[in-house]
């Protein structure tokens, strides 16, 4: 493809990302699916581009003061040669109109605000409360996986022999990480069942679960099944497993997971009976996903003020949920992909109000039993993983019991 081409490909992307209704990993996705003629190297070009303006997205905005996807991606192109980059050839980008060239000419000159420096929507970043952390989580994200029935020292010499480097991951002692991004379709231990896709933090939170074949459990907010794949295999395919959603469609690809990777004690349930008990009550529970936003970095642009209310009442009534269906002695864990402080501590402090029953389990106690390490942070109530204290996704886990 021409360069012109190339970039006209990245405005047709832009164009739907903007509209701020579906993931731009879907899109991208969809596009280059539709356009199998479109080469291997042109892909990444077209794919890399949509990221980078996607992660820029809020100086590009301040710089040429609009939103409109041509003029961000003109804004993005400002030091190139526009002769080459937009010449109306009849798959390129069209040439810029004597408007277009004005604006460029005369982009906004003042010194970017904390928040546009940060790359993150104002409101958010108020929230957040942390320049470093919103920074932090507007880099690129390692590709994490963990090795599935057999050691990540096997897992990474098999991954080594198909030409795949991983090294080990400093905290869960089943992952690997890869500093870049791997399409693992084609890798023979992936379409075997020995490795699985995973964030470190989210392989943590599986591990402080604390699960036994004698526990009765239910993973209430399942999804795709992530964390019950992984609960399967630390419990060694012993026991059961409940696997729940209220959107059942989330958990359609889940059957085909267990298959592949080998898992044979999970259940799905689609609702619960008044006289269900749990001993472990798993609430990974629906949230924002700003911990995410390295991987996702236009979910930001995305969530509003009213959808975050949303999700915090949602996580509310999970919570009274798993408290109504919890045995004596049970514990409900608690877990988001979040770093917002309503939807995590602010969010558990609620419910103990609430519940002045329940209590948070020592988290320092239950790291160093689960993981045989030194625990590393100053809270014991709860675990908040980030990219800049675990270079891992935001994640926070609490678990809590009865007194």
């Amino acid at each position: 493809m021409q360069i012109s081409a190339k970039y006209q490909a990245v405005l047709e992307i832009l164009e739907k990302v903007m509209q701020d209704q579906y993931p731009a990993d879907n899109i991208i996705k969809e596009y280059m699916r539709a356009r199998k003629y479109i080469g291997s190297k042109d892909r990444k070009f077209i794919t890399n581009t949509v990221w980078d303006i996607i992660r820029h997205r809020s100086r590009l905005e301040f710089d040429c003061e609009c939103c409109e996807p041509r003029m961000l991606l003109l804004t993005y192109l400002k030091d190139e040669d526009f002769d080459i980059v937009a010449d109306g050839s009849q798959y390129g980008l069209r040439p810029l109109d004597k408007l277009e060239k004005e604006k460029l000419a005369h982009l906004n000159p003042e010194v970017y605000p904390e928040y546009i420096e940060k790359e993150c929507p104002k409101w958010l970043f108020e929230k957040i409360n942390n320049p470093a952390l919103a920074e932090a989580l507007n880099t690129t994200a390692s590709a994490d996986i963990r090795a599935n029935f057999i050691s990540r020292e096997d897992a990474k010499n098999k991954l080594q022999k198909e030409g795949l480097f991983f090294s080990f991951t400093p905290y869960s002692p089943y992952g690997l990480r890869s500093a870049e991004r791997i399409n693992l379709q084609n890798c023979i231990a992936y379409q075997n069942g020995e490795i699985e896709v995973q964030d470190e933090a989210s392989q943590l939170g599986a591990i402080l679960c604390d699960v036994r074949a004698d526990l009765r459990i239910i993973d209430y907010c399942c999804g795709g099944g992530g964390k019950s794949m992984m609960l399967g295999a630390l419990m060694n395919n012993k026991g059961t497993i409940l696997a729940h959603d209220k959107n059942i469609k989330r958990m359609d690809g889940l059957k085909d997971r267990a298959a592949r990777l080998g898992i044979k004690n999970i259940q799905m349930v689609e609702a619960l009976k008044p006289t269900d008990l749990f001993d472990r009550f798993i609430v990974d529970a629906p949230c924002s996903g700003s911990g995410t936003w390295r991987r996702s970095p236009d979910a930001k642009y995305r969530l509003t003020p009213k959808q975050l209310k949303a999700i915090e009442k949602a996580q509310e009534e999970i919570l009274d949920i798993a408290a109504e269906h919890l045995t004596f002695k049970g514990r409900i864990v608690y877990m988001t992909c979040s770093v917002l402080p309503e939807e995590n501590e602010d969010r558990i402090g609620q419910f103990l109000e609430n519940h002045p029953d329940f209590e948070t389990v020592d988290m320092q106690k239950l790291w160093e039993r689960k993981l045989e390490m030194p625990y590393m942070f100053n809270e014991t109530r709860w675990l908040k993983c980030s990219p800049l204290t675990t270079g891992t996704d935001g994640f926070f886990v609490c678990v809590l019991q009865r007194k």
